[in-house]
């Protein structure tokens, strides 16, 4: 056949990379992170290193019975605290069910701060707090005893937060006692708890079969991960490109065990990144390389640039993209390889069902059996193109090589491009809108790079698409503005606000804009977003109403015709005399603004 089929393994060196050096750079992260936020004196580099206390002793409990209300002091550390809103009690009444029911909790209050982790204001408790519970009635027909599970979380003020804890506490209301337990209850109250091997796993004993049953989760969980629309093109590119091929068994067998091999050596390097940053007291689960904007415009980069190719529209020579000629040559093993990255690291976004339950799970377990986990759910990933290389003629059996592969080629792109929106989608929940914005023009300058490359080679041609690319990744990698640490400078226009305003002689500036209006952003980000624009409204004593008409506003609306306008942008300023208001132009800048304020240009 004459068609060449994407490989694709252009892009995953850059990947490769990418996977290795994002987990790294997020320990670096992590560990400036501590040092940042630790007192002056503990940054001198003079001093002894950081020692953080267990989290046994940073947080003690000490549980009692008051009648039917479970009672829980907690003496907090020096310098530790706990989040309110990270407190649970469930009760376990029947010990034959795993889960239990979550009890209502009295608070005392506690102290408001801003919590760099989570972004926000929270409460918090430092030094010692009390939480209790009401307790539900035992039923008649069961033991007068049962277990209270107890969940928190806290962190230290020089920058360490440790994982959720949860304890669990044997309850009888009978004795009026509470007695802590080392371990969760297993099914039957009353028999003895059979441990993993001879030993603890996670400070949890485990019934013999339960690891078993978690592997086969993870298993199941991978194979399912292939049908996900960040996968499934990849893999199914993989099989019909190996057909494609005409492979004997030994190459074949080979090509499956080198993709194999991708795939779970890069699930074991994310594990980990995860399991040390864990360690290091980050609270982070399964895709937490998705808590990185920069990562989520690069992986939005990546799955445009696949789509293009099964589209037709990027292919870059054929002794790189022709795997029905290349694959059969040895050094092509490695191609397979760099599939299997690939497939991983357009799977971080995706999961599949039953994943949760044992990923959950794994980051309970000590390292060897957590990494055994991951290369589990690895191995489920490849399971699907092991069977067909593996299985005597099975992959013979697959609908004959023809025209209709590179129709199917460039179907399997739409879901690809799908998942770009979404990542942008998450990109701006993360970020804002106006960083997903940049991202989406960085995408189109991707767009612009490919569409010059089937341009015939010139110098010119291959400076511009370098240049394209270059301004991509520039616009990846531009730091997302904090909103939240932003001066609103403005109030919100309303017919009502500017009428108390005038009356109670105060000077008013109106800006009426919208966020489709391209001339009234750029109006804000050269004229009115500046420091000389906010000391002019600060000297000048002046009220900034801002007029969104992004929806439909009938006050704003009202205002723009009042005016002789039937659209934005608007600009008026109302002086503290009472005079009628001056009419801005469309067109702004600092010394137009100032002008009409009556101020002079510094």
């Amino acid at each position: 056949m004459s068609r060449n089929y994407p490989h694709l393994r252009h892009f995953t060196v850059a990947w490769v990379a990418l996977l290795v050096c994002l987990p790294l750079s997020s320990l670096a992260t992590a560990a400036g992170n501590s040092l940042s936020n630790a007192p002056s004196s503990l940054n001198t580099g003079l001093e002894a290193p950081l020692e953080f206390l267990p989290v046994e002793e940073a947080y003690r409990l000490l549980p009692s019975l008051e009648g039917e209300t479970l009672i829980i002091d907690w003496m907090i550390a020096p310098g530790y605290y706990l989040y309110k809103h990270r407190f649970a009690i469930a009760s376990i009444v029947d010990a034959t069910q795993p889960a239990g029911e979550n009890l209502a909790l009295q608070f005392e209050p506690g102290q408001v701060i801003y919590d760099d982790y989570y972004e926000k204001d929270l409460e918090v408790y430092y030094q010692d707090t009390r939480v209790s519970a009401a307790l539900p009635q035992s039923p008649a027909d069961k033991a007068t005893t049962y277990v209270v599970s107890v969940t928190s979380q806290g962190c230290a003020d020089a920058g360490l937060c440790y994982p959720p804890r949860t304890d669990y506490l044997e309850v009888d209301l009978t004795q009026q006692l509470v007695t802590p337990l080392a371990a969760p209850p297993l099914a039957g109250a009353n028999s003895e708890r059979p441990a993993f091997g001879s030993a603890t796993v996670g400070g949890i004993q485990n019934p013999p079969h339960s690891l078993v049953v978690i592997f086969l989760l993870a298993l199941a969980g991978g194979v399912i991960l292939n049908l996900m629309p960040c996968v499934f093109p990849v893999l199914s590119i993989k099989v019909m490109s190996t057909t494609a091929a005409h492979l004997g068994e030994h190459s074949k067998h080979l090509h499956s065990l080198a993709y194999t091999a991708g795939i779970i050596l890069s699930f074991l390097v994310i594990a980990a990144a995860m399991l040390a940053l864990r360690a290091s007291g980050e609270a982070i689960g399964w895709g937490f390389q998705l808590q990185s904007p920069l990562f989520v415009a690069l992986l939005a980069y990546l799955m445009f640039a696949i789509g293009q190719s099964f589209s037709g529209q990027l292919t870059i020579g054929g002794r790189w993209m022709n795997i029905g000629q290349n694959l059969t040559q040895s050094t092509r093993v490695s191609g397979s390889f760099m599939t299997g990255v690939l497939a991983t690291v357009v799977a971080s976004p995706c999961t599949a069902p039953f994943m949760g339950t044992a990923l959950g799970i794994a980051l309970t377990q000590p390292a060897a059996v957590s990494l055994g986990i991951f290369a589990a759910l690895g191995l489920g990933m490849a399971l699907p193109f092991l069977i067909l290389s593996w299985l005597p003629g099975l992959m013979e059996k697959l609908p004959t090589p023809g025209p209709w592969i590179g129709t199917f080629s460039q179907l399997l792109a739409f879901p690809l491009y799908a998942t770009v929106i979404w990542l942008l989608w998450v990109l701006g929940r993360q970020t804002s809108i106006d960083h997903a914005v940049l991202v989406s023009l960085g995408i189109l300058l991707i767009a612009f790079a490919i569409w010059l490359h089937k341009r015939p080679a010139k110098i010119l041609t291959r400076a511009l698409g370098i240049a394209a690319l270059a301004g991509a990744l520039s616009l990846a990698a531009i730091r997302p503005t904090d909103g939240a640490n932003t001066e609103t400078i403005w109030q919100p226009y309303s017919t009502a606000r500017l009428m108390e305003l005038r009356e109670a002689g105060q000077a008013v500036f109106v800006n009426l804009t919208a966020d489709w209006c391209i001339t009234c952003l750029a109006n804000e980000k050269i004229a009115l977003n500046s420091d000389t624009f906010r000391a002019a409204l600060r000297d000048g004593n002046i009220t900034y109403l801002k007029g969104d008409w992004t929806n439909r506003n009938p006050e704003i609306t009202h205002l723009l015709n009042n005016h002789g306008r039937t659209g934005v942008p608007l600009y008026l300023y109302y002086d503290a005399v009472g005079n009628a208001p001056k009419i801005l132009p469309q067109l702004l800048t600092e010394t137009i603004v100032l002008k009409a304020f009556g101020q002079t240009t510094p």
